[in-house]
C-alpha cells in the first residue's frame, strides 16, 4: 500500500537531509528560515551550543506589518535580521532554507540579508 505524505512532511524530509550537511558554528552560525502562510521567520543559530543568537520575523512590531506573507515583508525581515546580526558582530552565516525551494519569499529574504551586509 502506498501512503501519500503531506507537503509539510515532504518539506521536513528535505529539511532533515539538508541539516545533515549544514551545521552552525560560533564562527559561522546558521541562518534558518521558516515560512508560514501569513508570516516569515528567520533565526541565526549556533548549533554547537543550541542557542538562537538573533531572530527576526514579519510579526516584529518594529516592522509594523499587518500581513507578512509576501515578498515585500520577506525583504524587510532579511534586512532586519542582517542589521541585528551585524550589531552582534556576526558577518558570516550558513544559509538554511528549511526545506523550502529557493525562490519567492525565501530568496527575497536571503538576497535582502546579503545586500544588508551578511555573507553566505
Amino acid at each position: 500500500m502506498i501512503t501519500k505524505i503531506s507537503r509539510n512532511e515532504h518539506r521536513l524530509r528535505i529539511h532533515r537531509r539538508i541539516r545533515r550537511k549544514i551545521r552552525g558554528t560560533p564562527e559561522r552560525p546558521r541562518l534558518s528560515v521558516f515560512r508560514s502562510l501569513k508570516h516569515i521567520y528567520a533565526q541565526i543559530i549556533d548549533d554547537t551550543r543550541g542557542h538562537t543568537l538573533v531572530a527576526a520575523s514579519s510579526r516584529d512590531r518594529v516592522l509594523g506589518l499587518k500581513y507578512g506573507g509576501n515578498v515585500a515583508a520577506a525583504k524587510l525581515v532579511g534586512r532586519l535580521i542582517a542589521e541585528r546580526a551585524l550589531a552582534k558582530g556576526i558577518r558570516k552565516v550558513v544559509f538554511d532554507r528549511g526545506g523550502y525551494k529557493y525562490h519567492g519569499r525565501v530568496k527575497a529574504l536571503a538576497e535582502a540579508a546579503r545586500e544588508a551586509g551578511l555573507e553566505f
